[in-house]
């Protein structure tokens, strides 16, 4: 057991003077070790206020690098930190908040093949992720060692939070037993995000690891904070253990989410008459004159972002009704933010008969590093 130090006890000073914490529970914190999962929105203030708290050790996984889009919520990270490792510049901001800490560091994918080894030395595994597949995963670590599992995700202006498989409640399976269709549930990049949620569900998740450390207070286990803030409202769901299949060991969990079923149904669409065309085509049959009718699929504010002269609005959210204007005729060239919408709606008119259907590979986002770098991309 490592005890405070003369600059610890100055430094945590308002901790030692809670009741709730005193010298014996600085000292657990010093003593304690987590793991988190990631350096983006939630890991941020995870990082931050964990280090700022006298966390003794903090591992961090990432292997992705701080783009300018990051910046808006991933507070750990600065403007002079774009096109850096994101683990680089988490480690240099936790040690400038707390020098005292010990940062592990794992530039690598959170995986079936390494994330037993990775988890293995910590007490706690926070979940900062946003996919599905690395969700599962975390969960079965956490089951197969037996360790707390603090959950947190947020999309647009809303967010959760929980603790799994802590004291014998329940764990991320008995809440989503099954993961949702690929495609059905969109991420933070195409519905994006308000910058101050990852911030107040990642505070929450850091203050549900330190009550468990302190063994203090009533823990989110068996409880889902539901928070929404455009109407600035919590409520909560009381969650119970749920049969789930039992969990032996570590799966593909990629193929658990039917992520290589979906990309070989995309594939299959595009091998079925729906082609992929690289923005350069598109531009190139522009330029030649050819008929074809453009459409944009993205929804009505990402257009007054950003848009491609010529190309007709049609969102994805209303596109089954707006679908009757379109000529089966005509050949279809569809875009969207990055592929994946525009897809998904000339998988409709397939559907309806239509067979002149071409989807621009990369969307708006390709299309201003191939075509017009004068787009602001987003």
């Amino acid at each position: 057991m490592k005890e405070l130090n003369a600059e610890e006890i100055r430094r945590y000073s308002r901790h030692l003077i809670l009741p709730e914490v005193g010298k014996e529970g600085q000292t657990k914190l010093k003593n304690a070790s987590i793991l988190m999962i990631g350096a983006g929105g939630l890991g941020s203030p995870l990082g931050m206020y964990l280090a700022a708290a006298g966390i003794g050790r903090l591992g961090i996984v990432d292997f992705d690098v701080v783009d300018e889009s990051n910046l808006q919520r991933q507070i750990i990270h600065g403007t002079e930190d774009v096109g850096r490792p994101k683990l680089d510049s988490a480690i240099d901001t936790i040690k400038s908040i707390n020098p005292n800490v010990q940062v592990d560091g794992y530039n690598e994918a959170f995986t079936s093949a390494n994330a037993m080894r990775i988890a293995e030395p910590y007490d706690i595994i926070i979940d900062g992720t946003d996919n599905f597949p690395t969700r599962y995963l975390v969960n079965d670590v956490c089951v197969l060692q037996g360790k707390p599992n603090v959950y947190g995700a947020i999309y647009r202006f809303d967010g959760q939070a929980s603790v799994f498989n802590y004291q014998g409640g329940p764990c991320y399976r008995c809440l989503y037993p099954e993961p949702p269709e690929p495609g059905m549930v969109p991420s933070c990049a195409e519905g994006g995000v308000v910058g101050i949620l990852p911030g107040i569900i990642g505070v929450i998740q850091a203050t549900e690891a330190i009550k468990i450390i302190l063994g203090k207070g009533t823990t989110l286990s068996g409880r889902l904070l539901l928070f929404d803030a455009l109407t600035m409202k919590f409520r909560e769901m009381k969650l119970r253990k749920a049969p789930h299949a039992e969990i032996k060991e570590l799966i593909d969990y990629q193929e658990f989410c039917g992520i290589p079923a979906h990309q070989e149904a995309a594939a299959e669409a595009v091998n079925n008459g729906i082609d992929s065309v690289s923005p350069q085509e598109v531009k190139a049959m522009i330029d030649k004159g050819e008929k074809f009718t453009f459409i944009d699929v993205r929804e009505a504010h990402e257009y007054d972002i950003v848009h491609i002269e010529g190309a007709k609005l049609m969102p994805l959210s209303e596109f089954a009704a707006l679908a009757d204007d379109l000529d089966k005729a005509d050949t279809i060239v569809a875009h969207c933010h990055h592929g994946g919408r525009s897809m998904r709606a000339l998988q409709q008119l397939q559907a309806l008969g239509f067979t002149k259907l071409k989807n621009v590979a990369g969307g708006i986002d390709q299309w201003a590093i191939e075509v017009d770098d004068s787009l602001p991309r987003y």
